[in-house]
């Protein structure tokens, strides 16, 4: 007994390869996955042929189909010599179920043969004027359907296969959006192959096209030559090679340790403006110091990109059981005390302390701000229950920080009482949940913005700051805040 799987080709009868053709003649049984193709009422058929068109009707999940075809087909085989079962185009191009017939004939040693048949990629590339070998991404559509974010490199073009209907359109649509313009002008392709129809619209349309049927495809084209995360990749990895940069050759992890900071605070500077444009080439400054570490570890020996995505995708996945398990989660306070609960497990794990104690401050790094270190040791310990009643509480604990500080008379003292008074006014502008270290930047860049127009007026006038009174100078700085408070109040 042998089980053939063949191809039907795209459409016209005339694209049948003659080999598929034979086999066809000359089968005791001929399954076919579907008959809503347009060779099937000219095939050379000496038996009646079943179809698995009911199979798709009666099942709601896309899984229990392929399973329950697959196992209609083995049985066949097993039961009939000479067993054909037929599909559109090639039965390695967007055919779930020969994957999985082929690896159940596999593991039970049932003989099999392949026939290959022409596929709809080769008469929708015509139609098209592409060349798959440019890099053309062959996509299930279904598949795509279920992201949230399209898993093609916008870089070049990708064919979506198997968009059957508005509703599947619809649901490619959206996912595609959150990477390509709405207006971005993509090409639906109906029956490659058989009386092709292009129809090139933008993408928000798709799923309004009234010719959309089992034999309409996707094609989205190249979103642009530097638009992808590996075009970036490329350009670094260019950089650091023998014939790259000489200066970005020489940097290493400890060398680049001021610019990441750097780019950070530029960031960060850029929503504190709430400048969008500035923010996204910010961005990519900051990406460029990851890049440039990820590119510098793989020379090493050390890690690579595919590591960093691996790692914090797997995290993200691990640290939120709510989306990707079966943890429920009634708000966004559960999901934090939730999130802390994994992160204390993960360090257990890992090993880290003593006699298996970790303390929740473990990982606040050193390097940070000794105001932004504050305010996360303040925050992990409130989370623990380590925390003041209520607002009142931590006003309180200012002023009997104000009061011990004006009482001690040693410098040494006077330090230590200083930095329990700062300490207290974080956890008291904490409390009113503020930023501490955003609030100190706004303040930061206030001042500097109304001492600049101070300098200005003093400047101005020719003669030096030390010859103006304080008077005169605070009088200057209320025409700044004038100036620079919306409302014109002066009050600040």
């Amino acid at each position: 007994m042998t089980l053939i799987i063949l191809g039907l080709g795209p459409g016209d009868v005339q694209d049948i390869t003659r080999r598929a053709w034979d086999a066809l003649e000359n089968a005791d049984r001929v399954l076919l996955r579907t008959e809503q193709h347009p060779c099937v009422p000219h095939l050379p058929l000496k038996h009646p042929y079943r179809s698995f068109d009911e199979v798709y009707e009666s099942l709601e999940q896309f899984e229990e189909v392929y399973r329950t075809i697959t196992e209609r087909v083995i049985e066949a085989a097993q039961q009939h010599a000479n067993v054909v079962y037929a599909v559109p185009g090639d039965p390695f191009i967007a055919e779930s179920t020969v994957q999985q017939i082929v690896a159940r004939a596999q593991s039970l040693q049932l003989p099999y043969q392949v026939i290959n048949g022409m596929s709809f990629i080769e008469p929708t590339c015509a139609a098209l004027g592409v060349d798959a070998l440019q890099g053309l991404q062959l996509i299930d559509a279904l598949d795509v359907a279920t992201h949230h974010h399209p898993p093609i490199n916008p870089q070049y073009g990708a064919l979506l296969a198997q968009v059957y209907s508005r509703a599947v359109a619809s649901n490619v649509k959206l996912t595609l959006m959150n990477q390509y313009p709405d207006e971005f002008e993509v090409t639906l392709v109906h029956r490659a192959g058989e009386q092709t129809r292009l129809e090139r619209l933008p993408l928000y349309e798709i799923d309004r096209s009234e010719h959309i049927s089992h034999l309409t495809s996707l094609y989205v084209p190249a979103l642009g030559r530097y638009r992808s995360f590996e075009a970036f990749q490329e350009i670094i990895a260019h950089l650091r090679a023998p014939e790259g940069c000489p200066w970005d050759r020489e940097q290493t992890h400890a060398s680049l340790r001021p610019y990441l900071l750097e780019e950070a605070y530029e960031v960060l500077q850029t929503l504190n403006d709430g400048d969008t444009e500035a923010l996204a080439e910010e961005l990519g400054d900051l990406l460029l110091q990851i890049v440039l570490h990820a590119q510098i570890a793989l020379e090493d020996g050390e890690f690579s990109m595919a590591d960093v995505l691996e790692n914090i995708c797997t995290k993200m996945i691990r640290r939120h059981p709510h989306v990707w398990g079966s943890t429920e989660v009634d708000n966004a306070q559960a999901v934090v005390a939730n999130w802390e609960q994994i992160k204390q497990a993960e360090k257990s794990a890992k090993g880290n302390g003593q006699d298996g104690f970790v303390s929740v401050l473990e990982d606040v790094p050193p390097s940070f701000s000794a105001l932004m270190r504050a305010h996360k040791y303040a925050k992990r310990a409130s989370k623990l229950g380590f925390d003041y009643e209520k607002l009142a509480d931590t006003r309180a604990k200012i002023l009997e920080e104000l009061a011990e500080i004006e009482q001690t008379t040693h410098d040494q003292d006077r330090l230590d009482e200083a930095g329990d008074l700062l300490f207290a006014t974080m956890d008291y502008v904490r409390w009113l949940g503020i930023e501490p270290e955003v609030a100190l930047e706004f303040a930061n860049s206030k001042f500097a913005r109304r001492f600049r127009y101070v300098e200005r007026k003093v400047w101005e006038s020719g003669k030096p700051m030390t010859d103006y009174t304080l008077a005169e100078l605070d009088q200057f700085w209320r025409e700044a805040k004038r100036a620079t408070t919306p409302s014109g109040d002066s009050s600040e």
